[in-house]
């Protein structure tokens, strides 16, 4: 993400994430950092890393190219004993990969995602129990235990990608056409994400049937929301259906990895602007017809790649290749969403332990409202349950610092000492006046450009196309209602671009100039 985070929760994750892989974190500006030294002074690591970057971000890419040519960087760069990702973990990974690539079973992302649901459901019910120094024992014995789930379901993912990145390497080969996996990814199953902007749909057709409450929707009041929606005919039809949801997704937020987001449980009404756009811009019944329209493109498509190949020479072993590797993406693609969904069902019940504690120190006079809380590392919020004593002026001074980072703009590549690597795309080629751009779901578009920075103000109409910094997973019940989509950053593998391809919407990510 590249807006500002709190101490707590840049502390936190990074504690997360260095159980999950071992791999420290660092901070700048408010922002986590990872350091790439190991990878760069790697010529074997180096190429692969590298390239990999475009999956991520094309400028961050093309900023570590920039890197690469500077002697005075490469003969100087920090001797870490550590990769990013261990090559232990990645071989583990590489080995799950095969394994379930051979085996291409649709049972196997179901069972990963059972288990992980038994699973947060366990530490919901341990965590009602939790408080004080108990609080630290949990989160990292929960911590390992989310790590162990996880662990061996990334041969799924993995898989997924292998399968995406074959079918448009070799078809394009084969019959010169680019990108034939965004086609053949739509209305894959077990995507929770894809899944999540569709539900929504249901929720908004439970609310058309009502006009007084869509009228109150128009205005509500976050403090007594659904008190106030019970009051009126449907209401109760209303909140239950948006409750149901709440049920499953409202761990969700804008920014979710920051932990002191507020979650759509927290503040239901963040919702509203999407329920209202739904309604505006959607017949009844636009989840089954979305779904089906993308089932058909995609089964379609699939026929008529396969029949192209039957046609070439080697024809018949072409067309059984593409069909398998068809299979999997089907399988397997939407499950890259699940693990994601798990880390932020984990930040929700941790969250919640953690704001009873903040409470507690409300209480007892150590912090003066329980936000405050965030303003703490992780390390710290240890010492001060444990002492039972702070000094408040640590706060007063982040919440200064944090004002000025929210302000910054993060580079997407800084060195040790400061120096931030800037990168560019050659535009010596495209038209005068046109940005430049990567290209991460096919397509071409053309409709009003809505700029949308946080999701609250997305009050979307048919034929939008969203402009927006990023988008993470709270922001797929926007897309069921755009007609495109550009972010500033990302790339082929990031949210955003995923989420495009599987809804058959046009995106563009990291253009050089957006707003």
């Amino acid at each position: 993400m590249t807006e500002a985070m709190s101490p707590l929760s840049m502390t936190f994750f990074a504690v997360l994430f260095k159980m999950m892989v071992d791999t420290p974190m660092y901070y700048a500006g408010g922002r986590i950092y990872v350091d790439s030294s190991n990878e760069l002074r790697s010529p074997i690591m180096r190429k692969s890393f590298v390239k990999g970057m475009k999956s991520v971000d094309v400028l961050m890419q093309n900023a570590f190219y920039n890197v690469l040519k500077r002697d005075d960087i490469m003969k100087n760069l920090y001797k870490s004993k550590k990769a990013m990702v261990p090559v232990k973990l990645i071989s583990y990974w590489l080995i799950k990969t095969i394994e379930y690539y051979r085996k291409n079973d649709p049972s196997i992302p179901e069972y990963f995602m059972s288990r992980s649901r038994a699973m947060m459901s366990d530490l919901e019910q341990q965590s009602q129990k939790i408080s004080g120094n108990e609080l630290f024992d949990f989160i990292e014995k929960s911590m390992a235990r989310v790590k162990d789930n996880m662990m061996d379901t990334y041969g799924v993912v993995f898989s997924g990608a292998y399968a995406t990145s074959w079918i448009n390497k070799k078809l394009e080969k084969w019959l010169g056409e680019k990108n034939l996996a965004d086609t053949l990814a739509q209305s894959v199953s077990n995507n929770v994400t894809s899944e999540m902007g569709l539900e929504l749909l249901d929720v908004s057709d439970v609310v058309r049937k009502y006009p007084e409450v869509i009228k109150y929707l128009e205005h509500p009041k976050d403090e007594t929301f659904f008190e106030d929606l019970v009051k009126l005919p449907g209401g109760i039809e209303a909140r239950d259906a948006i409750r149901e949801f709440l049920k499953k997704y409202g761990m969700r937020c804008s920014a979710e990895i920051d932990i002191s987001r507020t979650r759509w449980n927290e503040r239901p009404t963040i919702l509203v602007p999407l329920i209202l756009g739904n309604i505006k811009v959607y017949p009844s019944n636009a989840h089954e017809t979305k779904f089906e329209q993308g089932l058909r493109e995609a089964k379609e498509k699939e026929q008529d790649i396969l029949s192209r190949l039957q046609k070439l020479s080697g024809g018949r072993a072409k067309a059984k290749k593409a069909k398998r590797a068809i299979s999997v993406l089907r399988n397997y693609a939407g499950y890259r969403e699940f693990n994601k969904y798990t880390l932020i069902w984990y930040e929700w019940v941790i969250k919640k332990v953690i704001m009873k504690e903040a409470e507690r120190l409300v209480l007892q006079g150590l912090i003066k409202e329980p936000g405050d809380i965030f303003y703490l590392e992780y390390e710290e919020l240890r010492e001060v349950i444990k002492a039972n004593k702070l000094d408040y002026s640590i706060i007063q001074k982040r919440k200064e610092d944090y004002e000025i980072y929210e302000k910054l703009t993060p580079p997407r590549v800084i060195t040790s000492d400061g120096e931030i690597i800037s990168s560019q795309y050659d535009i010596s080629k495209i038209p005068e006046g046109a940005l430049a751009g990567v290209p991460v779901s096919a397509g071409i578009i053309e409709g009003r450009a809505r700029i949308i920075l946080i999701i609250e103000d997305a009050n979307i109409e048919e034929g939008d196309i969203l402009v927006t910094t990023f988008t993470d997973p709270s922001w797929t019940p926007v897309f069921v209602s755009i007609k495109g989509l550009v972010t500033e950053v990302g790339g082929m593998m990031t949210h955003g671009a995923v989420v495009a391809r599987e809804y058959g919407l046009p995106a563009v990510v990291s253009p050089s100039i957006l707003y």
